[in-house]
């Protein structure tokens, strides 16, 4: 009798059926795939949130999610809309610094400080200091953001520095 090889040894005419998974499976993937995405975007808003691209996304998320994101902080969209330094009517050895300014950002940003710098002829500051916005507001802002397209007044009290100083610059942080 000759002998015969085992059957795993033996070449199989047939192939063995590929073994594809149901679509229900493909289904979960593709949900857990989402949901990971979703995951990843909510515990990273806040750096994404500062992106422009990427705010008005999660702005919808957030919305229908309930959650929130940080206030826009974009301090070269504010412009000086006008300013004006003049000696102060009633102390002489003070002037008054009134500017004007917008938020031209596209989405609402927490009040900026504001910052004033004096400087002489050369270029050279010879002071400075930075202002929040209870001090040039004169009170509390009335609400924690300003708006898009929203102007704002400051009005400062400040020592003279005299004679030295020929210009000011207002700068936003």
């Amino acid at each position: 009798m000759p002998s015969r090889a085992p059957r795993f040894a033996t070449r199989s005419q047939t192939p063995a059926p590929r073994r594809t998974l149901p679509w229900g499976w493909w289904t979960l993937l593709a949900v857990l795939v989402v949901a990971l995405a979703l995951q990843l975007m909510l515990a990273d808003r806040a750096r994404l949130a500062g992106d422009a691209n990427w705010r008005p996304r999660l702005e919808s998320l957030c919305g229908v999610l309930g959650c929130s994101l940080p206030a826009w902080h974009e301090p070269k969209a504010f412009r000086v809309t006008s300013r004006e330094v003049r000696r102060h009517p009633q102390d002489d050895r003070a002037l008054l610094v009134s500017t004007s300014f917008r938020n031209d950002a596209r989405w609402p940003q927490a009040w900026p400080v504001l910052e004033v710098a004096l400087h002489d002829i050369d270029g050279q500051a010879l002071g400075l200091r930075r202002f929040q916005p209870v001090e040039y507001l004169g009170s509390p802002p009335a609400t924690p953001l300003i708006a898009p397209g929203q102007s704002a007044m400051a009005t400062l009290e400040i020592l003279d520095p005299g004679q030295r100083a020929v210009a000011f610059t207002f700068d936003f942080h």
